[in-house]
């Protein structure tokens, strides 16, 4: 474009081309002689086409009736030997009946035969170029040119072969009754001879021509040859090229006048014309895609609702005919539906949308979302209605069952006898929940909608069990408030609903209120036998004190009454130790009431140590009255655990109980008298957790037995010295604070029990 642009732009080659057209005036003989010449050869060129053509399609007639005429005798051997005949006449190449798949049957040549053609290949597009194919094609559209590889020229007539009454014999053309079109005969000949006369017929006249302007003088000839039938015949050639699909095919442009110009506007033209028609065919062929490979039913239809065009999906689901109208096609129906959104956007140039319904080949049912588009002329008139058909039959069915589904599934959800909660998991607000949460709560369904589900717990842990919740936590034993304030107890299960994509957390709510006051009271018998059974060592750590104060109150009473002066550094002594020892047995009993009440559930930050020092404190005098030692290992500062200081020290007497009874079991055969009687109590952190080991030189626990020894009520002791509650409420205490419990034993050699608890927040 910027050459074009410089061309215009400088007067000289105007200048030029005005002098050369000035001084060619006088050639005009010349190139009126030329344009004769040029029609003259041109007319006789394609009148001798044309009578070769009829002759061809005369041939071709009577070679269809003889072959016709030797199917229907079933004389099918002798098509070939004529056909074969007939191509070896002079200027006949070749001759070849095609079946309507577009597979050689029978030719002249007996290599063709059986060789499958495109359907749309040259010799058959002119029929097959519309769905369905034409029928009746004019002789004109049924020939072709063409140049052989050794640049012979040839003409090719298509002649189709109709359907006949004998046709439809049994074993025939039977099974294609519906067909009107059989197949084609195909003839090549030669235009050799054709153009062999021609040529010559052109030179005699161009000789002659060129015999008449030769007067005129070769200077005038050279200027016609120079600057206007060469490039305009360059220009022919290359506007050709463009018409026939080589846009690329470069002009070149040899001057700078106006046909330089014209051939560089050609070139340009052929480059944009080539770009903008790959970019229609992409297109083209991208919508053809779509509209044939679209997983809907996709038809377009005239005024009348008759099929003008339908996809892929359409076709092999309804098998339309040819013609056919949409209602008969969708529903058979004999008229057109009383709700048409085909009739309405016809009526007002529209989308509509509607939801049909129909039955199918097999006699099922139908559902389809149907929604139609007008296709308007270049004035904007509707001329054609596009309706596109989703099949929603599976949506449909899915909906019931989903329906039915959400039905059952509800009844369930009403039905389960523990609370069950829908709670967003953004803001834990209650989206839903079941009948029995009445009964639980004291709360109406009305009332608890929309409420979050952290009012349920005390204000104090609402926080930290929320953010639990979040993360789908499962919490034991927590503390939730009744609407009439009444606390209750409760286990918690979190696990996504699923399946709604809204965020949602399904909660479900187990009320242990009742179990918890009977655990209670399980523990609480248990301590009351624990401090029974250590009545004797109590006694004795409760003697001593006693003691001291009887002899110091003895003492001072004998000088009272012998009347004897008491010193003041003695009576100060005195004073001191009865004050101690009252200290010291008031902070036994105190101990002893502390351990005896009943513990609160509720979990705090405790120390381990603390705890363990407590049950020694308590149960230290009953091991050395046994002889029993007691070696610690305790690791300092130890880190915080989640739990209750009074129930965890219930849990280490347990253990010391139990290792105690174990020595003492081992002491009484004759072989273990040697053995050293000891309890070696470790506390360490480890991966995360606080671990307790508690190792006894006892006689261990059976192998057989070692699953068994946590079960409520199993014990291995002698009747009267063990209920088989200890390890079992030892066992429940630990798991409530998210802790395991673990035993190593070898018979005749003692056992290990290992407790651990998670450090306070790192709890599950």
């Amino acid at each position: 474009m910027k050459m074009l642009g410089k061309v215009h732009s400088s007067p000289k080659f105007h200048l030029s081309l005005v002098v050369t057209l000035v001084f060619l005036v006088w050639l005009v003989l010349f190139i009126s002689f030329g344009a004769w010449f040029y029609l003259h050869f041109q007319y006789d060129r394609q009148r001798s086409v044309d009578n070769v053509t009829m002759g061809v399609d005369r041939l071709a007639q009577a070679v269809v009736l003889s072959t016709g005429q030797a199917m229907i005798l079933n004389a099918r051997e002798d098509i070939t030997p004529m056909l074969t005949r007939l191509s070896n006449q002079q200027g006949i190449k070749g001759m070849r009946i095609y079946d309507k798949r577009g597979v050689v049957k029978y030719s002249g040549r007996p290599e063709d035969i059986g060789r499958e053609t495109s359907i749309r290949a040259e010799a058959c597009n002119v029929c097959h170029q519309s769905d369905p194919p034409l029928l009746r094609v004019p002789l004109q559209r049924r020939i072709r040119t063409f140049n052989s590889p050794g640049g012979d020229r040839y003409l090719g007539v298509i002649t189709p072969i109709y359907r006949e009454k004998g046709c439809e014999t049994e074993g025939c053309h039977d099974s294609a009754k519906d067909k009107r079109v059989l197949g084609a005969l195909d003839i090549l000949v030669s235009l050799e001879q054709i153009d062999r006369q021609f040529v010559q017929h052109k030179k005699g006249i161009l000789g002659f021509a060129l015999g008449i302007l030769l007067a005129t003088g070769g200077v005038l000839a050279f200027l016609i040859m120079r600057f206007v039938r060469r490039p305009i015949e360059k220009l022919i050639s290359g506007t050709r090229h463009v018409a026939e699909g080589d846009y690329g095919y470069p002009i070149e442009a040899e001057r700078k006048d106006e046909i330089g110009q014209l051939a560089m506007a050609i070139s340009e033209m052929g480059r944009q014309i080539g770009e903008k028609q790959e970019e229609i065919n992409k297109q083209k062929e991208a919508y053809q895609n779509l509209f044939e490979h679209a997983p809907c039913y996709i038809t377009v239809q005239d005024k009348d609702f008759k099929l003008l065009a339908f996809n892929r999906e359409f076709a092999e689901h309804f098998d339309p005919k040819a013609g056919d109208y949409c209602y008969r096609a969708y529903k058979g129906r004999s008229e057109r539906c009383e709700i048409c959104p085909v009739a309405e956007t016809f009526e007002d140039g529209k989308h509509h949308t509607s939801e049909e319904t129909g039955i199918n080949k097999d006699g099922t049912r139908s559902f389809w979302m149907v929604r139609t588009a007008p296709l308007k002329d270049s004035q904007g008139e509707v001329t054609a209605a596009m309706e596109m058909s989703l099949d929603v039959t599976k949506m449909k069915f899915l909906e019931n069952e989903v329906r039915r589904s959400e039905q059952k599934y509800r009844t369930i959800f009403n039905t389960i006898p523990n609370p069950v909660f829908l709670v967003s998991e953004q803001d834990l607000r209650t989206m839903d929940c079941n009948d029995s949460v009445r009964d639980v709560y004291g709360f109406e369904k009305e009332e608890i909608l929309g409420r979050p589900f952290g009012d349920f717990f005390e204000q104090e842990e609402r926080e930290h069990y929320e953010k639990g919740l979040r993360v789908l936590k499962a919490f034991d034993k927590i503390r939730h408030v009744r609407k009439d304030g009444r606390t209750i107890f409760v286990n918690i299960r979190v696990s996504p609903s699923g399946g709604d994509g809204l965020g949602t957390l399904l909660v479900t709510v187990n009320d242990v209120t009742e179990q918890l006051i009977a655990e209670q009271r399980l523990i609480q018998a248990s301590k009351m036998a624990t401090l029974g059974e250590m009545a004797t060592g109590i006694a004795h750590e409760l003697n001593q004190p006693l003691s001291v104060i009887k002899t110091a109150s003895n003492l001072i009473l004998k000088k009272v009454r012998n009347k004897e002066t008491i010193e003041e550094d003695l009576m100060e002594t005195l004073a001191e130790e009865m004050d101690s020892h009252v200290d010291r047995a008031s902070k036994i009993i105190s101990h002893l009431r502390e351990f005896g009440r009943q513990a609160d559930v509720k979990k705090h930050e405790v120390q381990v140590t603390y705890a363990l020092q407590k049950a020694l404190e308590i149960f230290s005098q009953q091991l050395k009255l046994r002889g029993i030692d007691v070696v610690l290992d305790l690791e300092k500062e130890l880190p915080f655990i989640m739990a209750d200081s009074n129930r965890l020290e219930q849990v280490f007497i347990n253990l010391l109980t139990n290792a105690r009874d174990a020595i003492e079991e081992r002491q009484e055969s004759a072989d273990a008298r040697e053995v050293p009687k000891k309890i070696h109590i470790r506390a360490r952190t480890k991966n995360g957790r606080v671990v307790i080991e508690v190792e006894d030189t006892g006689t261990g626990i059976p192998e057989g037995i070692r699953d068994r020894i946590f079960d409520p009520f199993f014990t291995t002791k002698k009747v009267g010295k063990g209920t088989g509650l200890g390890l079992a409420i030892s066992y429940g205490i630990v798991r409530d604070y998210d802790g395991t419990v673990e035993v190593k034993s070898r018979v005749n050699e003692g056992s290990t029990f290992t407790v651990t608890f998670p450090i306070a927040g790192n709890s599950k």
